[in-house]
């Protein structure tokens, strides 16, 4: 199988990782002044988001060679003490860290935002927000994706404010995530993915997170072509190594719709 080719990052890309590795070298400097605390290392950053590979994770964000994720960015954010907005305004887009016992100031807080948080605040009594389940999930935008066994590991929360204006109800939202880049440039690898489970029913030009028993779970665009049947298509626009698939009426059957993607990090 043929690696996937990395694509360049934007301008905007590599001033995110610029802005990171500036906050980076910000928190060395108060750790040098501190004589009772050893000096900062990339390294522990990348132990403290609990990196397979910590310095090597770390320093593929900080120098633009990997374009950051929203799923980074808020472990980055908690391991080096940053608004993740401070960082990317655009992956964030109004997004606030909420850390435990910790009170949300609403004199500063933005909005329309997606806020994430950790399942320990969720009994807060600020009625504003909706928790919402983070399960432990990948959806395929390339091969499908196996999920035997699923744990919901935190919940993401999110202004019921945002929510109304999606149409969306919370009792209807998980959170999962994105892997592999066949829908580049509207969804990347690692993504967060925001499903809407009351939607089930096929929509043309919308994007869809589906399962079946031959492909796993997969998050493409579907299209309906010009004789009713359906079209799973991916963005990526490199059509050898991602092709369109047309579906019989029997086979789109066989592909469940777990539900309609309607955000992931930004608005689709």
């Amino acid at each position: 199988m043929k690696k996937p080719i990395r694509t360049p990052l934007s301008e905007e890309q590599l001033a995110d990782a610029k802005r990171l590795h500036d906050i980076y070298k910000k928190r060395v400097k108060e750790s040098r002044e501190d004589p009772a605390k050893p000096v900062l290392t990339q390294t522990e950053v990348g132990e403290r988001c609990e990196w397979k590979s910590p310095q090597s994770t770390v320093s593929q964000y900080m120098t633009g060679k990997v374009a950051l994720n929203l799923e980074a960015l808020i472990k980055l954010s908690d391991a080096l003490d940053f608004e993740p907005a401070e960082v990317s305004p655009t992956l964030a887009s109004g997004i606030r860290r909420v850390a435990p016992g910790v009170t949300i100031d609403r004199s500063t807080e933005a909005a329309n935002s997606p806020i994430p948080a950790l399942s320990d605040v969720s009994g807060s009594d600020d009625d504003r927000y909706a928790f919402i389940p983070q399960y432990d999930a990948r959806a395929a935008a390339g091969l499908g994706s196996e999920n035997p066994h699923v744990e919901i590991r935190s919940t993401l929360a999110f202004k019921r404010e945002w929510l109304r204006m999606k149409g969306a109800n919370q009792k209807h939202l998980i959170v999962i995530y994105a892997e592999g880049q066949s829908m580049w440039p509207t969804i990347n690898d690692r993504d967060v993915l925001l499903v809407d489970r009351s939607k089930q029913d096929p929509v043309d030009r919308q994007v869809f997170v589906m399962t079946s028993a031959d492909n796993g779970t997969i998050v493409k665009r579907l299209i309906k072509g010009p004789m009713g049947q359906w079209i799973i298509r991916s963005d990526n626009e490199d059509k050898n190594e991602n092709p369109d698939r047309n579906l019989s009426r029997s086979e789109i059957n066989e592909h469940r719709i777990i539900g309609q993607v309607i955000w992931r990090g930004g608005d689709l």
